[in-house]
């Protein structure tokens, strides 16, 4: 990576969520901030700062990352994705979403963002998670609404559809 210089702004090149995309971003922006300011995607919540309640869980290079802790010039080059590329088109749900919708998972809201990311990228290593790992996984995630039930519920059910076993309701 070229050497930054402190004050001035970058162009920063990346994928982001399948599409070519640019911000203009001082080396201290953090990701938080150029999604969600710079890019106009609230899709990832700014809650603790300090990369421990999860809510701003984004992928990069297909790995959960914590936004706030990450700085946008760190996309260079990358492929990011955030919950607005969860979706496979504006008028549809993914399975996963779809199956947090039917099990009544989503509560407030305010974490689901950063649980849906982690889960979805869980998924593509482990299609056939038992309830301890789904646990290890979305515990990494505070939720002050729930005891979780709901979304593990929701995660082995799209667990069981995205192996073909189907709905688990």
């Amino acid at each position: 990576m070229p050497r930054l210089s402190a004050t001035a702004l970058h162009d920063v090149r990346f994928t982001l969520n399948g599409r070519p995309a640019r911000v203009a971003a001082e080396p201290r922006l953090l990701a938080t901030d150029a999604l969600r300011h710079g890019l106009g995607l609230t899709g990832t919540h700014v809650g603790c700062e300090h990369g421990v309640c999860g809510a701003c869980t984004i992928l990069i290079d297909g790995v959960p990352a914590r936004a706030c802790l990450t700085l946008a010039v760190q996309f260079e080059g990358r492929d990011v994705r955030t919950v607005e590329g969860l979706a496979p088109s504006p008028d549809r749900l993914s399975v996963l979403q779809e199956a947090f919708r039917r099990h009544h998972a989503l509560h407030c809201g305010f974490c689901t963002a950063g649980i849906l990311m982690s889960v979805d990228a869980f998924l593509k290593t482990t299609p056939d998670p038992d309830e301890h790992l789904v646990r290890e996984v979305v515990g990494g995630h505070l939720c002050r609404c729930t005891g979780y039930s709901a979304i593990v519920a929701a995660v082995l059910d799209a667990a069981a559809i995205l192996r073909g076993d189907g709905s688990n309701v």
